[in-house]
């Protein structure tokens, strides 16, 4: 019989002693079930392998008498035996009414769980993962069937609360859009062995493409010029720095994660302090007031908190001064968490993960994609797989324009290209076997300025429009290497999912590779095709960004990571950062 007020509690009491089970029904109850899977405290839902039995209960949970009686040495202890004088029915009153008191404070927490999750679950911000006109293609998936998963984290510098107001300064600046001062791409391979992470500085000149903001539909037009990459923040929202990202490398985004000023602080402070380290005492404030305010000794520190922003927030006073250096120190304190948190096991401590849970749900806005408490806790356990040593920090290859920067011709594109690829960016990868390229022609080739190349614009995929001028594009960069016949095709929009060069007779073979060779276009892409009337170049899906051929650094530079990239490995113990005299002490 049940004696809960709750139907289907799974609470049985039978006259003959049975056994109290109310956590397995519990756990089968989806809400609970939840709890449990987030590893919360979970002690308050289990009590061992099948659940709390009776002493003495059988594996179906009835009473086995194993004495001469009720009572006999077989009886549990504290049951109440059945001797002269006894009162059975009392007794069986009390144990159902135990039974249902028991019931109430299991449920009671049981449910408390449930509401602990729906209350994270409703911290939780969304925004849409991309409000651009440009979406890059989602990568092939290996031969295993499994595909790399890249997040882009936003450090904002929102000043909309009097919180962030106090520890971002600028009070001029109060309410503001906000725009994307921390920029880093996580990238995690598709088998999960490695993660590599290309941070970009603030200060980068790209052109931002169209979007649309989400709340207003206000639509930003597509940069003509180019502006700062921190400005997508302010055109919708983080959907926006999402389609940059996208259009400037050709890496397909699947989330991203979002936090301002006070998040960070809140967050420093539930992971309980990260190891810093500093080559000489450093304050970092100059005689008119600009820094951070870092202070530190020299040596290693934990910081937390309000300092932890501090330094994430530093340029005064590290190296040069430049955001390039904070991104330096940035790349440091990420790398000292992770080690951290796996040292000390934060993340199997249900008190430490709960507060932690409570901090991130407040302070981080995410794509639609991670929506839920379930969904982050995933995706934690995807990216906790990664030994700190495969882990890789770079900074974009960069070039100064002035006092700002500029993606660096090649060695930046070959960077995007090995993020693109999925190859590890500390070099241990297992060795591609690359296919024969075809011998070349027979054929000689022309002269480069004799050569005819229509080229067309094959960009079009499924899920996305063809990108506008690429035909146009490519059609200028062969007349500036020299094949000065080269016209564009602006009748096609084509859906090519690779770029192909097309000769329609073997007497143009030659001059196909030839046109291949100078755009490093390999050997294998070039055709022969009766539907083409000569030497036809179309511009695949895998080429919709402007710069090089992405496959063109591969001959020269490999598979290596640029030295300008200036990587980091997150098992790298040693790093501190330097610090400028004139902001020592």
């Amino acid at each position: 019989m049940r004696q809960s007020g709750v139907p289907g509690d799974g609470i049985a009491v039978g006259h003959g002693g049975r056994s109290v089970r109310p956590v397995r029904d519990i756990r089968q109850s989806h809400e609970a079930r939840q709890a449990h899977e987030l590893g919360w405290d979970e002690s308050l839902y289990d009590d061992g392998p099948g659940g709390r039995t009776d002493a003495g209960a059988g594996a179906d949970g009835k009473r086995r008498s194993t004495g001469a009686g009720a009572g006999g040495p077989g009886a549990p202890h504290g049951a109440l035996a059945a001797q002269p004088g006894a009162q059975p029915r009392r007794g069986r009153r009390l144990l159902r009414w135990s039974a249902t008191v028991l019931s109430v404070l299991i449920l009671g927490t049981a449910g408390a769980g449930y509401l602990y999750y729906q209350h994270l679950n409703h911290n939780i911000r969304t925004d849409p993962l991309n409000i651009g006109d440009h979406k890059a293609p989602p990568p092939t998936p290996n031969a295993a069937g499994q595909t790399p998963l890249n997040i882009l984290l936003i450090g904002s510098d929102a000043r909309d609360t009097k919180e962030n107001q106090k520890l971002g300064g600028a009070k001029n600046t109060f309410g503001g859009a906000p725009r994307a001062d921390v920029q880093m791409l996580v990238h995690l391979s598709a088998d999960r062995t490695n993660m590599s992470v290309v941070s970009m500085p603030r200060d980068t000149l790209v052109r931002i493409p169209q979007c649309t903001d989400p709340r207003t539909g206000h639509v930003y037009p597509a940069d003509t010029g180019r502006d700062l990459a921190n400005a997508s923040l302010e055109r919708g929202g983080p959907g926006c720095t999402v389609a940059t990202w996208e259009q400037l490398t050709g890496i397909h985004i699947d989330h991203f994660m979002m936090v301002d000023f006070s998040g960070v602080v809140s967050m420093a402070d539930a992971i309980g302090g990260v190891p810093v380290c500093v080559d000489a005492n450093i304050y970092s404030k100059d005689s008119q007031g600009h820094g951070s305010g870092l202070r530190l000794t020299k040596g290693t520190h934990f910081v937390k908190g309000e300092q932890a922003l501090q330094w994430l927030r530093t340029r005064y006073g590290f190296e040069d001064g430049s955001d390039i250096a904070r991104t330096k120190a940035q790349h440091q304190y990420m790398n000292s968490m992770v080690r951290e948190l796996r040292e000390n096991a934060t993340l199997s401590n249900p008190a430490r993960l709960q507060s932690i849970a409570e901090e991130a749900t407040r302070a981080l806005r995410v794509d639609e994609g991670l929506d839920t408490v379930k969904k982050l806790y995933d995706l934690s356990n995807e990216l906790k797989r990664v030994p700190a040593a495969r882990i890789t920090s770079t900074t974009m290859p960069f070039d100064y324009v002035g006092a700002r920067v500029q993606p660096k011709a090649g060695d930046a594109d070959q960077l995007f290209r090995l993020v693109r690829d999925d190859v590890p960016l500390d070099g241990k990868g297992a060795k591609a076997k690359k296919p024969a390229e075809p011998k070349g022609s027979v054929d000689p080739a022309a002269p480069d300025g004799e050569i005819a190349v229509q080229v067309q614009n094959g960009t079009r995929t499924p899920a996305l429009a063809p990108v506008g001028g690429r035909a146009s594009a490519v059609a200028a960069q062969l007349v500036r290497q020299g094949f000065t016949q080269s016209v564009a095709d602006p009748t096609t929009a084509l859906g090519e999912q690779k770029t192909v060069i097309r000769y329609p007779s073997p007497d143009l073979e030659g001059d196909a590779q030839r046109v291949a060779k100078a755009l490093g276009i390999p050997l294998g892409s070039v055709v022969r095709s009766t539907d083409v009337s000569g030497v036809t170049l179309v511009v695949g899906a895998d080429w919709r960004m402007a710069g090089a051929y992405p496959g063109a650094g591969a001959g020269a530079g490999g598979d290596k990571t640029p030295k300008s990239a200036d990587p980091l490995n997150g098992a790298d113990t040693s790093a501190c950062m330097h610090v400028n005299p004139a902001y020592s002490f």
